[in-house]
């Protein structure tokens, strides 16, 4: 005697297979996997108790669903890789150019080193504490009144002493004041974009500094 099934309703490892997208299948693979199941699952029906049309028809609808759902998915995939091709394409002309981004940390030469300060509703007074690599507040500059929003900054690299520091990298602490209570502030590292990279973060803009910031994060462009 021939074993048979009773599959009036469609099985959860058809959904499972329909509905599989972990190894890139496409659109064409899931029909026909679905079909194949489909056919496998009719011939192997209880004789006695057969599928009816409505049984099929509703299987053929979640077939059209899905296939539209991947249709859907393969178009966005594809509108997002253009969109992210043509964001580094764009994000390339930034290559050379000076930036501020969040941070604070800057580079000194014989020329001093450049920064700055995002103060969002800006702030009467500005004080910045030069820091070297143990810790050590060297020069403390004191800037007036600083307009909403970013500003750059410079430190001319002398110390408080009236030496000039050792060229090299050095941090710094930003307080802003309005009068005397303080107000919001960041810090804003300068870099120069050296090149540009893609991936499933989106375009990234890799920095002299070795870090990489998203194209969102730059807060200023030189």
């Amino acid at each position: 005697m021939t074993t048979v099934t009773n599959n009036k309703q469609i099985s959860q490892d058809l959904l499972n297979a329909v509905n599989t997208r972990a190894n890139g299948t496409t659109t064409n693979e899931v029909q026909d996997r679905f079909m194949t199941l489909l056919v496998t699952q009719m011939k192997n029906q209880d004789p006695l108790n057969p599928m009816d049309n409505a049984q099929v028809t509703s299987q053929m609808a979640q077939l059209n669903t899905v296939t539209g759902i991947n249709k859907l998915n393969e178009t966005m995939n594809s509108l997002i890789s253009n969109v992210q091709l043509g964001q580094s394409y764009q994000a390339t002309n930034m290559i050379g150019h000076s930036v501020l981004v969040n941070g604070n940390t800057l580079s000194h030469t014989d020329k001093g080193g450049y920064f700055g300060v995002n103060v969002p509703n800006g702030a009467d007074n500005l004080s910045v504490a030069i820091k070297n690599g143990a810790g050590q507040t060297i020069r403390t500059l004191t800037f007036g009144r600083q307009d909403p929003g970013v500003n750059a900054l410079t430190w001319d690299g002398m110390t408080d002493g009236g030496t000039l520091a050792p060229s090299g990298s050095y941090s710094y602490e930003i307080t802003a004041t309005n009068g005397t209570s303080k107000v919001a502030s960041s810090a804003l590292s300068l870099a120069q974009v050296q090149s540009v990279s893609t991936g499933s973060n989106g375009v990234k803009l890799n920095l002299s500094n070795n870090t990489s910031v998203a194209v969102s994060e730059v807060s200023e462009i030189f």
